[in-house]
């Protein structure tokens, strides 16, 4: 079977009932791409923006998961699940006692750099297997508290039964575990019952494609076209990084891993984006400006010999 090596990244809109990588499988076997992984896992039961990357792609995904994440939760109140969702059992009930300028407090504690005890119900891995494969057999482990960091959260509609929020925050953020929390700090308690992940960094829910609409528009075209109309270069998942053009002499340079001089006037140190000055702005890679030295030096480069577009 023949199989299409593709360089760039892909926003699906992943359905709720599918794993990460289920649904990634099922993508790598529509477009019969060579390489292929997606950034930042979705449980199951979640849907929304999962970028996959393919090809050249995959070296720079990184750069994106660090990124913030933008979701819209739906909480049930007043019971309390052990996965903190509603796929779990429940092990706790309580009456709902609360007004909306209690709950706006409530949330208020949830602004800016939070403290976090990952659920036992996660993908974090202990000697080599996730916890919930523990959490299932009953056992549970003591979890390292983390630190995140919430950039906005809007209450979104509050009816005393369930409530609506939509949440800009950090990787590694768990939002089942901010709604527990939400839930105790209310004396009711709470657990998710919908979540959709809307965007991640500076693309939002408008760069995404079902996968449906994908299948039915790779029969209709030729996957050139939808390449052009559907996925995004490697680059512009680096938009928050300055921009560099380079000679083609100077690329064969950092090519080979050398560090070149270069004017940095406009620059501070820190890392860039290098695009080969040509007619086609062919991506190479990142690089690091050292100010010290007046040099860049290659950080991360696509295989050497490979072409990548850097607009498409």
């Amino acid at each position: 079977m023949y199989y299409r090596n593709i360089h760039g990244v892909v926003f699906l809109d992943k359905p709720v009932g599918l794993s990460s990588n289920i649904f990634l499988q099922k993508v790598k076997v529509l477009l019969r791409v060579n390489k292929a992984g997606y950034i930042g896992t979705l449980d199951p039961q979640a849907s929304g923006m999962l970028p996959i990357c393919f090809g050249e792609a995959t070296k720079f995904s990184q750069y994106l998961l660090n990124t913030s994440k933008h979701y819209r939760v739906v909480a049930k109140l007043g019971e309390k699940t052990d996965t903190f969702d509603s796929e779990g059992n429940i092990i706790n009930i309580r009456p709902v006692n609360i007004n909306l300028h209690k709950l706006k407090i409530a949330l208020s504690s949830f602004f800016g750099r939070i403290n976090q005890i990952p659920p036992m119900f996660s993908a974090i891995k202990y000697q080599g297997k996730p916890l919930y494969k523990y959490a299932r057999k009953g056992v549970f482990f003591s979890r390292k508290v983390r630190s995140v960091f919430v950039y906005n959260l809007k209450l979104i509609y509050y009816d005393k039964i369930s409530i609506a929020i939509d949440i800009i925050c950090s990787k590694g953020t768990y939002i089942r575990a901010i709604i527990d929390d939400l839930g105790e700090k209310l004396g009711c308690g709470a657990h998710v019952i919908s979540l959709r992940r809307l965007g991640i960094g500076i693309f939002s829910s408008s760069c995404m494609v079902d996968f449906e609409k994908l299948k039915s528009k790779l029969y209709e075209k030729d996957v050139e076209d939808l390449y052009k109309k559907e996925f995004f270069s490697i680059n512009n998942i680096l938009l928050d990084m300055p921009i560099i053009n380079l000679s083609s002499h100077i690329v064969e340079k950092i090519k080979c891993g050398e560090s070149v001089i270069i004017s940095t006037n406009l620059l501070k140190s820190g890392l860039v984006c290098l695009i080969e000055e040509n007619i086609n702005k062919n991506f190479i890679g990142i690089g690091r400006i050292s100010i010290s030295t007046g040099k860049l030096i290659p950080v991360r480069l696509v295989t050497r010999n490979k072409i990548v577009k850097s607009f498409i």
